[in-house]
């Protein structure tokens, strides 16, 4: 190695190897930000995971991705919630080779490694909730939270998620593709929504989150604006048939004693429908935790959230959203989430909370998840 580089690289033992008693602190990676439209909203979320991981079992490493991409080392927790962290010198590359397991730190002085032991990758939306990092741990060979490269891609594509749900016995509202080749011709599309469902619509980009460019379309002149709108943020958009009844949410978390599912949130929110303004600058949205519901209706809640969790081979954490039909009390399942936001206004961990899981408590177990699951797949 050239003489300017300054390598650091601590040997320890695997963060969850058998017999291992060390005392020593283990080190967690929290990466977000990132170049998806929910870049401000993994700030927020990542701000709640780092104030509470405890300091007391875990050092911390803070890595954010500014908006074009670069990998920036965050020294400064004041910092992350208002991307300020933009302006940091010191650049940080998660290494691929699994016989390092770290971070690659450069700055002025040269070059050199820190070990990571888990990796929480706090990042919402595209290059982040898709499967694109978790591949890249996937060779280094770190133990991450959440969902793995499989999950993470096919829940991410709410097209892909579709299929898959379609294959077993949960309800979902019926939908239409459209992709980006056919907007050669607009009329064609039209008809082909038209042909299938019924106005209003809801017209959706199929990789995005919190609710990122949907439009809901009563009218031809209305869907055409919606799928223009959506075409800009993905190739690939999904129009649905209008659900009318209650947003209901549930939190699901895998722990090394199984898949559990929270009580159930419901969203009032302040404008037609829940869309990103509503959810973050819409003092008047509301959610209710536990909110009154026939108690048969909630079990079902709970049981479709493990069951679609299971199915789309999740690890960790989801949010899983449904919606429950007027006059029939009809459970209609929305979408997942593998990355959930943990804000001020986020449903998952307020959801927990409610069960007596306090925020500190919930990351530790999350925390924990990454090298059981780690741990297991060494087994195998």
């Amino acid at each position: 190695m050239d003489t300017g580089y300054v390598v650091k690289y601590p040997l320890r033992q695997c963060l969850y190897e058998e017999g291992n008693i060390s005392m020593k602190k283990k080190t967690v990676c929290v990466v977000f930000g990132g170049e998806s439209s929910e870049h401000d909203v993994s700030c927020m979320s990542a701000d709640t995971v780092i104030n509470n991981i405890n300091r007391d079992i875990y050092d911390v490493i803070m890595i954010g991705i500014t908006g074009d991409g670069r990998w920036i080392l965050t020294e400064d927790v004041s910092k992350v919630k208002d991307g300020s962290f933009e302006n940091g010198g010191t650049r940080a590359f998660i290494l691929p080779d699994n016989g390092i397991q770290g971070v690659l730190l450069k700055d002025d002085t040269g070059y050199r490694i820190v070990h990571i032991d888990v990796v929480f990758p706090v990042l919402h939306g595209l290059y982040g909730e898709d499967g694109t990092i978790q591949g890249l741990l996937e060779l280094a060979g770190i133990p991450y939270v959440g969902c793995g490269v499989l999950a993470s891609a096919a829940s991410m594509d709410k097209l892909t998620t579709k299929k898959v749900v379609n294959a077993f016995s949960i309800r979902q509202a019926d939908y239409v593709a459209v992709f980006g080749e056919d907007f050669a011709d607009m009329d064609a599309i039209c008809s082909k929504v038209e042909s299938g469902l019924s106005y209003p619509v809801f017209v959706k980009p199929a990789n995005a989150g919190s609710s990122v460019g949907v439009m809901k379309a009563s009218d031809r002149t209305e869907l055409i604006t919606a799928l223009e709108n959506a075409h800009l943020h993905d190739g690939r958009i999904l129009v649905e048939e209008a659900i009318f009844g209650r947003e209901i949410e549930c939190a699901v978390l895998e722990t090394e004693d199984g898949i559990v599912a929270s009580g159930i949130g419901e969203i009032l929110a302040a404008a037609d429908f829940y869309d990103y303004d509503a959810k973050y600058n819409n003092s008047e949205s509301l959610t209710i935790i536990d909110p009154e519901m026939d108690d048969a209706v909630k079990e079902g809640i709970r049981k479709a959230a493990v069951s679609i969790f299971k199915e789309l081979a999740c690890k960790g954490l989801a949010r899983v959203d449904f919606f429950v039909e007027n006059d029939t009390d009809s459970i209609v399942f929305n979408e997942i989430n593998t990355m959930p936001g943990f804000t001020g206004i986020s449903m998952y961990p307020m959801l927990w909370e409610a069960r007596g899981m306090d925020k500190m408590n919930l990351v530790t177990k999350l925390i924990e998840s990454a090298g059981c699951r780690k741990k297991s797949l060494i087994q195998k």
